[in-house]
């Protein structure tokens, strides 16, 4: 019967915030306020702010009632989603603005993990991608040319790059990911709209097709206040691989 409590009182804090009723810095109604709107003790009010906190959608300060905080996108790193379906699922816009689609040689650093002679074709792609109108991410990414060809016949504003390629043979079976976090440079800072030397996620991507072919790196630039990436809190792949790993390891 507690746990349907605080259940009940979760769902509706979060549907205020939500909905807007409890805006980004309102405060959240005290524990006392809450026990006495839901006639409970102050176990499940505590259960209930707890799992919204852990939702990143309130903060609480030592002293203080709590405060709604502006909702982090959460992306997850332990499996690969492409970020139109991610937006989807979280019921936000995706929209794409791409600004360079570009065939080069390969340099040392390219061909290395591309997997290729140095001095190969490949495929460059600069593309913003915003949630709802804002600017949130920006792609750096690079195809072996014989995958990459195919970005030039579509529209890469209208279209999730992951499920075309993969329409075109070019399926992702499997993804390595690394995250760190870097000063943004002139490029991102442009782009997403933050100041240079800002700090910003980077998630850099290897992707290889099912024969374990390496056809795509990417380097991926998110807006922090915006987005908060999450991982398995078992820290394994299904095969027992561990997600994350020391450096050097």
């Amino acid at each position: 019967m507690t746990d349907v409590m605080y259940t009940r009182i979760a769902d509706d804090l979060r549907e205020s915030i939500l909905s807007g009723r409890l805006a980004p810095g309102d405060e959240v109604p005290t524990e006392g306020e809450l026990a006495a709107q839901w006639n409970t003790s102050r176990g499940p009010i505590r259960n209930a702010l707890a799992a919204l906190r852990n939702e990143g959608l309130i903060e609480t300060t030592r002293g203080r009632p709590s405060r709604v905080i502006k909702r982090k996108a959460h992306q997850p790193v332990d499996v690969s989603i492409p970020f139109t379906k991610w937006a989807t699922q979280m019921g936000a816009n995706p929209g794409a603005l791409t600004q360079q689609v570009s065939l080069r040689r390969s340099d040392a650093a390219t061909s290395g993990l591309l997997g290729i002679p140095e001095g190969e074709y490949v495929v460059d792609v600069l593309r913003l991608r915003t949630l709802d109108g804002r600017p949130t991410m920006l792609e750096r990414l690079t195809y072996i040319e014989p995958a990459g060809r195919h970005l030039f016949d579509v529209d890469l504003d209208t279209v999730s790059i992951t499920e075309f390629l993969a329409s075109r043979g070019w399926t992702y079976a499997d993804v390595d990911h690394e995250i760190d976090a870097i000063a943004a440079d002139p490029t991102d800072a442009s782009l997403l709209g933050v100041d240079e030397g800002t700090p910003i996620l980077r998630l850099h991507r290897i992707t290889r097709d099912a024969a374990g072919r390496t056809f795509e790196t990417s380097d991926d630039r998110y807006r922090s206040d915006i987005v908060r990436f999450t991982v398995s809190a078992s820290g394994r792949r299904l095969d027992g691989d561990r997600f994350i790993r020391p450096l050097g390891s």
